[in-house]
């Protein structure tokens, strides 16, 4: 694929990949941000390179995953190593964006609370399938395990949801 047209198909991409960021660090838009500004420097300067052997789209979100857990892994040792060893104490969490809160439906706050209490398989899974229009073997592909092992995690992910939200009090529209 030549550089003009893999540069255009990111950036068509781009409200889908942003989506995916978001979901990969847990809805924080600062880090997804971050995440997603370094993915696309590793696809653009050849960090990452794409083989042609899955489609671009599962092919880059693989790559904005791979980036969000090196990230994590980075600011999980800052964290531990510099506030721990050398200061003595840990930093406090960084506070949620009160505007972005403050949009928020109720119902998407539930289904939000609700997410978060699946497993991040099972929450990366659903989030694939259901917001990014990807196949359950496409997100397989993304989340590098089997189908089978990405169709338990679909299932398990969605009859939890359903649980949770039951138990909540939260009206399913689509029994």
């Amino acid at each position: 694929m030549e550089q003009s047209d893999f540069r255009g198909e990111l950036e068509r991409m781009h409200a889908a990949n942003f989506g995916w960021a978001l979901c990969c660090c847990n809805h924080r838009r600062d880090e997804a941000e971050e995440v997603l500004q370094t993915a696309y420097l590793k696809a653009l300067q050849g960090t990452a390179s794409f083989d042609g052997e899955s489609s671009l789209r599962t092919w880059f979100f693989a790559v904005i995953r791979r980036t969000s857990l090196e990230q994590r892994r980075r600011q999980w040792l800052r964290r531990g190593l510099f506030d721990k060893w050398l200061v003595g104490e840990l930093s406090p969490r960084a506070a949620s964006d009160p505007e972005l809160l403050a949009c928020k439906s109720e119902s998407s706050r539930d289904l939000l609370r609700a997410l978060a209490e699946l497993s991040p398989r099972q929450r990366e899974t659903l989030h694939l399938i259901f917001y990014q229009d990807l196949t359950i073997e496409e997100a397989s592909g993304v989340l590098n395990v089997t189908l089978g092992t990405a169709r338990t995690h679909f299932d398990r992910g969605k009859r939890r949801l359903r649980k949770i939200l039951a138990q909540a009090g939260v009206q399913n529209e689509r029994r």
